[in-house]
C-alpha cells in the first residue's frame, strides 16, 4: 500500500502524503526519486538508478530534503489510527445529531433523474403533519446526548408544498432550545418554483443554509427538470434564485445542479451559473443505472475528468482576476489534514444522521427512504433495528476493501453507503464511477490551492 500519491498537473509536480495530508510541490529530481525512497532504496542505490538523468549532487541534495520531510512526519507517514478501528467501533456510542425531514413526499416537477420517483419514494404522495414533525424533533433532542448543535434539513419532494408545517416546526424547534440546551440549525432544499418574498424573508431569518436546485444552462435544465406538464422550469426559478442569493449576501446557500450523459460538458453549466452572479455552486454527477439513457457510463469518464481540469483552470484564472467563486466539490480542507473522526466513522448515515418520512418512519438516510429492508423504526417508538445501527456504524475506510489502496480515502470517508449498496448490493462496496470522479476532484482541489499559493 503506497504512502504517497504523486501526480503532475500542468507544470506542477504534486505529492500528497496520504496519512498526514501534507502536500508538497516538488522539483523534477525530488519527484522522480520518491518512488525509490518509498521502495526502501538507499541514497547510493537511488543515485545509481537516476545517474543517467541527473547529477549526483542534484540527487543527493533532493534525497536529503525528502529525508528531512520524512523525519518530520510529512512524507511516508504511517497510519496510526487503523489499529484502533476495532476498539473504536465496538465502544462507540453514537448520538443522533441530524435529521432529514421528508416534509413532502410530493413534487410539482417531474425531474427525469429523480431518485425519489417524483417525490413519492416508492410509496404514495404524502405531506408530513405538524404532529409527526414535532415527534421527530423530540426524538432528535432525546437521542442527541450531550451534543448541543443539531441540524434539521427540510427535504422532499418539494418542501415548499408543505410550507406551513415547515414554519411551525422551526418555531417548535426554537422553543426547545433553551430548556434542553440545544441549538437547531435548519436547512432547506428547494426547486424554487414556489419561492416568494415571504418565504425568502423567513429563510433569511431562520435557515442556516438553503440549497437551490438548478442544472445550469436553460436547455440543460429544462430537459431534465420540467413541470409535470412538460414545460421547462428555468425561467420560473432563475429570477427568484438570483434575488435569493443576493438577499443572503452570496453566503449560506448554494445552487446545486446535476449533470448527466447529456451534458458531459458540465463545466459550461458551472460557468454559466457563475456568470449569472452565483458565488456558491455545486454540480453533482447523476447516479443512475446504466440502463437509463441519461446515466453516466464508464466510457464517459475521460470526458468528465477533462471537464474537471477545465473547470479548475478557469477557477484559478478567475480567482486571480478577483472574480472567483466557490465550487462545492473542490472545497476540501487542505490545511488541517484528513479528519480523524471521519476516518473512523464514515458519513454517519444510520447512526448520527437519519431520514424521517411523512409517516414518521426512520431510515438511514434519504436515499434509503421507502426501502423496507432499511426501515429502522419510527419517531414514536425510536430505533427498532439496532442491527442496522451496528451495520452502518461499522462503515468506514478500513472496512471497505476497495478503499485500502485509494489515496483519496480519508477525504471521502469511503463514499456514499446508498450508492455502494444500490450498485454493488453491499454496503461495504464502492460505486466505482463515483470513486474515480472523487479522486479527480481531490487532485483538482489540491492543484487550485497550489496554483493560488505560488
Amino acid at each position: 500500500m503506497s504512502l504517497i500519491h504523486r501526480y503532475q498537473s500542468k507544470d506542477l509536480r504534486i505529492v500528497l502524503d496520504i496519512n498526514s495530508g501534507s502536500i508538497h510541490l516538488m522539483d523534477e529530481v525530488a519527484y522522480e526519486l520518491l518512488p525509490f525512497m518509498e521502495e526502501g532504496l538507499s541514497v547510493e542505490e537511488t543515485v545509481s538508478r537516476l545517474a543517467g538523468s541527473y547529477s549526483e549532487d542534484q540527487i543527493r541534495s533532493a534525497w536529503s530534503e525528502c529525508r528531512d520531510l520524512a523525519d518530520s512526519r510529512m512524507l511516508f507517514t504511517k497510519d496510526i489510527y487503523e489499529p484502533a478501528i476495532d476498539a473504536y467501533t465496538q465502544n462507540r456510542q453514537p448520538v443522533v445529531k441530524a435529521l432529514c425531514l421528508h416534509i413532502a413526499h410530493d413534487c410539482n416537477l417531474a425531474c427525469r433523474y429523480c431518485f425519489a420517483s417524483e417525490g413519492e419514494y416508492h410509496g404514495e404522495r404524502a405531506l408530513m403533519s405538524f404532529e409527526t414533525g414535532k415527534k421527530a424533533l423530540d426524538f432528535l433532542v432525546a437521542n442527541s446526548g450531550a451534543r448541543k448543535n443539531l441540524e434539521v434539513d427540510f427535504f422532499g419532494g418539494e418542501p415548499l408544498m408543505n410550507w406551513k408545517v415547515v414554519k411551525e416546526l422551526v418555531g417548535y424547534g426554537r422553543s426547545l432550545q433553551e430548556s434542553h440546551g440545544k441549538n437547531f440549525r435548519f436547512t432547506l432544499t428547494t426547486n424554487g418554483t414556489l419561492l416568494n418574498d415571504e418565504i425568502m424573508d423567513f429563510c433569511n431569518r431562520e435557515m442556516g443554509n438553503v440549497v437551490l436546485s438548478i442544472d445550469g444552462r436553460q436547455e440543460v435544465h429544462d430537459r431534465m427538470r420540467p413541470f409535470r406538464g412538460g414545460q421547462g422550469s428555468y425561467e420560473r426559478i432563475l429570477p427568484k434564485f438570483l434575488r435569493f442569493a443576493e438577499l443572503r449576501n452570496q453566503e449560506r446557500y448554494y445552487v446545486r445542479g446535476t449533470f448527466t450523459h447529456y451534458n458531459l460538458d458540465f463545466s459550461k453549466d458551472v460557468l454559466h451559473l457563475a456568470d449569472l452572479g452565483f458565488k456558491q455552486i455545486s454540480m453533482e454527477p447523476v447516479v443512475a443505472p446504466e440502463t437509463e439513457d441519461y446515466a453516466i457510463r464508464r466510457e464517459d469518464l475521460p470526458r468528465i475528468l477533462e471537464e474537471y481540469d477545465k473547470l479548475a483552470d478557469e477557477m484559478i484564472r478567475r480567482e486571480k482576476e478577483g472574480r472567483g467563486f466557490t465550487f462545492f466539490h473542490f472545497m476540501i480542507d487542505l490545511t488541517g489534514g484528513p479528519c480523524v473522526y471521519k476516518r473512523l466513522s464514515g458519513c454517519g448515515s444510520g447512526t448520527e444522521y437519519l431520514a424521517v418520512t411523512p409517516a414518521g418512519e426512520l431510515y438511514p438516510c434519504h436515499q434509503f427512504a421507502g426501502e423496507e429492508d432499511f426501515l429502522m423504526g419510527n419517531v414514536e417508538e425510536g430505533i427498532q433495528r439496532p442491527d442496522l445501527v451496528e451495520k452502518f456504524g461499522s462503515l468506514n475506510v478500513y472496512t471497505r476493501p476497495s478503499c485500502q489502496d485509494c489515496f483519496a480515502r480519508f477525504y471521502c470517508s469511503g463514499g456514499c453507503a446508498a450508492n455502494a449498496f444500490h450498485f454493488t448490493g453491499d454496503l461495504k462496496g464502492n460505486y466505482e464511477i463515483g470513486c474515480q470522479l472523487q479522486r479527480k476532484r481531490i487532485e483538482c482541489a489540491i492543484r487550485i490551492k497550489a496554483a493560488l499559493s505560488e
